[in-house]
């Protein structure tokens, strides 16, 4: 399973449009970029090990740029516990023949082939989620009136 670089690339110019839209100063904004920098040299270090996949490498990265230094311990904690309950979910599901029907479903049979890696970025975007509602960006968005009536024009000339 792959994650395409244009999911990472719409996750990172996603952070500095909206961080721009909502305010966020060029200053913080740069902090965030350099959170990202940070766990993408130490996620890609991960990668050369074989140890994680690539995307995993870069879809953690972006992520952290939306959380910045302050979240980003939280999540990349959030985001590893769930990534090792994936693993062990499937280390124990991978023992175990599938019913006939379950392996028609071709996403399914991949997953549960045993040389097929885990799919960390499903452990990385719920992470993603539970840490999410806590950063700047989110609570720009929600408190400030403002900035939900410009998205809300620029939505509506779509």
């Amino acid at each position: 399973m792959r994650i395409s670089n244009a999911l990472v690339a719409v996750v990172v110019a996603g952070f500095v449009i909206i961080a721009l839209v909502v305010g966020i100063s060029p200053a913080l904004i740069g902090m965030h970029l350099a959170a990202g920098a940070l766990v993408l040299a130490v996620t890609f270090t991960l990668f050369a090990f074989g140890w994680i996949g690539g995307g995993d490498a870069k879809l953690a990265a972006g992520i952290a740029m939306w959380m910045g230094f302050e979240l980003m311990l939280p999540f990349l904690l959030y985001a590893s516990i769930l990534g090792g309950a994936l693993t062990f979910a499937l280390l124990i599901g991978r023992r175990y023949a599938l019913p006939a029907p379950l392996m028609r479903i071709g996403w399914i049979g991949r997953l549960h082939h045993p040389k097929t890696g885990v799919p960390y970025g499903i452990a990385l975007a719920i992470g993603a989620m539970l840490v999410y509602p806590q950063t700047l960006v989110y609570e720009r968005l929600i408190t400030n009136q403002a900035v939900q009536q410009t998205l809300l024009d620029q939505l509506s000339t779509f």
